[in-house]
Order: structure tokens, then sequence, then C-alpha cells
């Protein structure tokens, strides 16, 4: 008996390590329909920010654009933001990878929405409306000629432009806004419990 205690235990770690690492990221929030998968923002984990989850919300030039996301509703909250690329504000963009995506993270959250989370043109992950041509996203700070002034979301890179060009936005807000709309417990933690309950349950009726 103790072995089959055991085995669930292991199965179930197992299982809850299977949805800890799905959610690990970008977490749905808001649903259009209560109770539902069908997120209307999606909360990042790591960098503590709420994407929009429509990426197809117009193209504007940079002045248009910061306007258009503090004037931005969604499940009516106001304020939001154009993603940072330089969030100490030193100029300097990092590349994100694999090996500094900790220090990405604290500073560029389109270079990590990118890189690490792996939203590109072709594979838009759990958001809608990512485009496969007119690609280039504003971030929140565009000086022209610096190479942080906008992303690619084809290749990842990150290039300067002048501020009356037009091109797409994306809102972001900081916090979890919307923490209040999360998902019941997965359905694979209380089957894990449920059996682990029952296994006890067998284990002191049989001592009995």
């Amino acid at each position: 008996m103790k072995s089959r205690l055991l085995g669930a235990f292991s199965a179930g770690i197992f299982l809850l390590g299977l949805v800890s690492t799905a959610d690990a990221a970008l977490v749905g929030r808001l649903p259009a329909t209560p109770g539902g998968t069908n997120y209307q923002a999606y909360y990042d984990t790591v960098l503590n920010i709420t994407w929009d989850a429509n990426a197809n919300r117009g193209a504007y030039n940079w002045n248009a654009g910061t306007a258009w996301a503090a004037n931005f509703t969604l499940g009516g909250i106001t304020g939001w933001r154009l993603p940072s690329m330089d969030k100490n504000g030193d100029r300097v963009v990092l590349a994100c990878t694999t090996a500094n995506a900790v220090a990405c993270a604290a500073d560029n959250e389109f270079g990590y929405l990118w890189a690490i989370n792996g939203i590109t043109t072709t594979s838009p992950g759990p958001f809608s409306g990512v485009p496969t041509v007119g690609y280039s996203y504003w971030a929140s700070s565009a000086y022209s000629g610096d190479r942080y002034s906008n992303i690619r979301l084809d290749t990842g890179g990150q290039h300067g432009s002048t501020v009356d060009r037009n091109l797409r936005v994306w809102a972001v807000k900081d916090g979890d806004v919307f923490a209040s709309t999360v998902v019941p417990i997965p359905a694979a933690i209380w089957l894990f419990g449920s059996g682990l309950l029952g296994l006890i349950g067998m284990a002191k009726r049989k001592k009995a």
C-alpha cells in the first residue's frame, strides 16, 4: 500500500509540474464568456504585466499611438501603455536570449515576449491579430534613429524610426489587473487530490 501511495504522490507531483510549466509565463485573464477560455488579456507572471490579447488594434504614428494606449479601455480598465524595450532608460537594448532571460525581462518587455515567450508572426501563441505583414510595433520610448523605438515580430529585430511613421500598437498594463478573473484550479489538481484521498482511505480501512 505504501508503494501505491508513493506512486500516487509521484504522479501528482508530475501533474502539478505540467500545470505549473504550462502556466509559468502567460496566464489567461478576463474571459469574454464567464468560466470560458476565450481570454481578452494575458498576464505575464515574469514581467508582472498584462497584455491585451488582441495584437491588432491598428497603426498610428508614435504620438498618436501613445495617446491611444493611454485612452484604451479593456474590461473597464484604462491607463494602458505601449510595451517598453528600455525600462531602465539607459538607451541600451538587450537582445533577449535564454542565456540572459532574467536581465532581459527586467529591461526589454518586447524582446522578452519575442525571444522567451516565443511570440512571433508565425507563432502568435495565445494572441489574436499578430500580423504576417506590417509587423513592426511601437515601443513606449521612441527616439528618431535609435534602434529601440520599435520591434519587428518576424525577426525580433529592434529598429529606430521617425515618430511620424505609422506602426502597429499593442497595449500593456502594469500588474495583474484582472486577477479577479482567475480560472478555477485545474482539473488535474482535483483529480490528484481525490485519488490520493481515496488511497489513504483504503489504507486506513485495511489497517482497521
